[in-house]
């Protein structure tokens, strides 16, 4: 049990954008939430098996780091009842592949209905076209705008809170993406506490 009591479900995929991925996870962990991150494989990779259990291979990140991650992503693992949050990372070719998920999109429409905390960061706003959700306010990356500003409240703030919704742009908006995540899930006192020792430049707006 993490010290806060909560816990998150961060996903990856090979073409994850490795600064939404590791600065969220990095964020929450210490706020003392308990992350956990799984591997949406594309359609045309198989599962690997190593020694008789099964285990993610590496996630080829946008800019060529490999990550390895914690778990396959798999819908009977991966439920509103085990975790506190979802975070989906963007990245292209990874919010492609989550965001072209139809477990995934299962999973963003159940935490929401269930009151839970949905993140996506940059291209994975992607998730809430292809999930289905209402008409609301989001932003994205740029590149993906025109992808959503038909279906959403389109917005060019660097986050975006709609309800349990939070979502945010790219890389260098992460940072807050993360903050707003720690203040939803364990309040704003942690935020601060979490915010401090992290030494942003004086004048820093978040």
């Amino acid at each position: 049990m993490s010290s806060s009591g909560r816990s998150a479900l961060i996903l990856i995929a090979d073409g994850t954008e490795e600064m939404e991925f590791t600065i969220t996870y990095d964020t929450l962990v210490r706020a003392g939430i308990s992350c956990t991150s799984a591997f949406v494989a594309a359609p045309a990779e198989p599962t690997l098996s190593y020694g008789g259990s099964t285990a993610p291979p590496f996630a080829k990140g946008s800019r060529g780091i490999n990550i390895l991650p914690d778990m396959y992503f798999s819908p009977v693992d991966c439920t509103p009842e085990m975790y506190d949050a979802l975070i989906i990372p963007g990245g292209a070719k990874g919010a492609e592949t989550m965001s072209g998920s139809s477990p995934v999109q299962h999973l963003v429409r159940e935490f929401l209905e269930q009151g839970k905390v949905v993140g996506m960061i940059c291209a994975g706003s992607l998730a809430a076209k292809t999930s289905g959700l209402e008409k609301q306010p989001l932003t994205s990356h740029p590149s993906v705008k025109s992808s959503l500003d038909q279906h959403f409240d389109y917005s060019e703030e660097s986050v975006v809170v709609s309800g349990k919704l939070v979502t945010s742009r790219g890389p260098g908006t992460t940072f807050p993406f993360a903050l707003t995540l720690v203040e939803m899930l364990c309040g704003k006192e942690k935020r601060e506490g979490v915010r401090g020792p992290m030494v942003f430049p004086e004048g820093t707006p978040w």
